[in-house]
């Protein structure tokens, strides 16, 4: 069962980078394997929505942590196995043939699957991956798919013989053609090994936390220590959701860190979703139906759309997705920034009232709009936060550390006089009345 999102969220947490920045996904892949970055790359996109998957694939992760195993493979090896597969028929009668094999690729793809093979039945006998319960079905598929016979002659080979011109080409029919779908299968479990110890590397060098996963419906939340992975030296906050406090209001001056807070949190419950490690020190978490951020809504100006109707859509959306009683994660950061402070105040206290009234999913909604939350402090299930803000002289300074209540701090002009702007442009203007004075009179 997969979590609903969309392409929004996932821009928004930074799961995949653009060509210049670095992405949460980067911070997880450390794969040997074209296969294992795939198949990494799906779960990014499909988080889970079951209690008990996201519990299982987290221990397992969490076991291979613990025992800290290399991976056993040459990442080379499955370069030349992958580009001999492609050409072959498999048990249909289906014909998948790219380019024909030379005899030097024939027989560096039978000797590659050789090693394939009896690397991984060693890894499977000399490790203790056998004693992981919740890996127990994936390696009891592999030990089985080893003992098939056909793999019975390839493991009998002595590790130094080099086979024979016809035992190339016998081996050649029975890879490529008969055998080939249970080849492709143990590639997909090798994979999926390539993954586990790629999350598990990272949890080691990150010493990122392993959350439990809670029944669906119980919104609940707690985190400690949370931070936003991409950063170079976060700050972690503490924060705890329960039905009595499904809705958050979070309120803060610009650059008092409420944006980088709110992609730590929506993130890290996004990753956890997967069963991986997250930054950070303790995690629990109800399982969601779906997670939906709005951080950087951009404008629709191809169809003539203002950010304030793009704002209206998407709220639209997450009522519809409401609508159907699904448990949610529902995240806004500045709500209704795009029109005037008046439609601002009212649309931003309505909206929040309405998702005040499900009590099944999980609300954060940030703003400047102070007077929106003091309207709302008559409803109970709201908790209100902020990000302080420290005056150092005429500077600010900022805690990045999350407190109770509610904050109008506004400290642009002051960020404006300190960047000296007013004084440019007013010497800007003496300088242009000047050149005005300078010119001469018209004869």
């Amino acid at each position: 069962m997969a979590l609903h999102t969309d392409e929004q969220t996932i821009g928004d947490l930074g799961i995949f980078g653009r060509h210049d920045t670095s992405s949460i996904y980067d911070i997880y892949n450390r794969t040997h394997t074209r296969g294992g970055e795939s198949l990494l790359e799906e779960m990014f996109r499909n988080p889970l929505s079951d209690k008990e998957e996201i519990n299982r694939r987290s221990s397992i992760i969490a076991n291979f942590a613990r025992l800290n195993i290399p991976f056993p493979y040459n990442g080379s090896l499955f370069d030349v196995v992958e580009k001999y597969l492609l050409n072959g028929t498999d048990a249909t009668g289906t014909t998948n043939s790219r380019s024909a094999l030379g005899e030097k690729e024939i027989q560096n793809g039978v000797t590659g699957i050789i090693d394939l093979v009896r690397i991984t039945k060693a890894f499977m006998e000399n490790s203790d991956l056998g004693k992981i319960a919740p890996y127990s079905t994936e390696y009891n598929s592999i030990v089985n798919l080893l003992s098939y016979p056909a793999f019975e002659p390839v493991l009998r080979l002595p590790e130094k013989e080099k086979p024979s011109y016809a035992a190339i080409t016998a081996y050649d029919a029975l890879f490529r053609n008969s055998e080939r779908n249970k080849i492709g299968k143990l590639l997909k479990y090798i994979y999926a090994l390539d993954v586990y110890m790629s999350v598990a590397q990272t949890a080691i060098e990150r010493k990122f936390v392993f959350p439990r996963a809670l029944d669906k419906g119980q919104c609940l939340l707690t985190l400690e220590g949370v931070y936003y992975p991409g950063l170079e030296q976060p700050v972690g906050n503490n924060i705890s959701i329960d039905p009595s406090s499904n809705v958050i209001f979070l309120t803060g001056a610009n650059m008092a860190g409420k944006s980088t807070f709110l992609r730590a949190i929506s993130s890290a419950l996004y990753v956890a979703h997967m069963g991986f490690p997250v930054a950070a020190t303790a995690m629990e978490f109800s399982v969601m139906d779906g997670i939906y951020t709005t951080i950087n809504l951009p404008d629709n100006l191809g169809i003539g759309a203002s950010h304030f109707y793009a704002e209206v859509t998407r709220v639209k959306k997450m009522a519809t997705e409401l609508s159907s009683g699904k448990s949610l994660f529902i995240l806004f950061d500045e709500l209704f920034r795009g029109t005037n402070v008046k439609d601002a105040h009212e649309a931003t206290v309505a909206v929040i009232k309405g998702f005040a009234g499900k009590r099944n999913s999980i609300f954060i909604v940030s703003s400047h709009i102070v007077e929106a939350g003091e309207a709302l402090q008559q409803l109970q299930n709201i908790a209100f936060l902020y990000m302080p803000t420290k005056m150092n002289g005429h500077k600010p300074t900022y805690t990045y550390k999350l407190e109770r209540g509610i904050t109008d701090d506004r400290h642009g002009m002051i960020i404006i006089r300190n960047e000296g702007i007013l004084d440019i442009l007013r010497e800007g203007m003496q300088t242009g009345a000047n050149r005005q004075n300078a010119k001469p009179a018209n004869g």
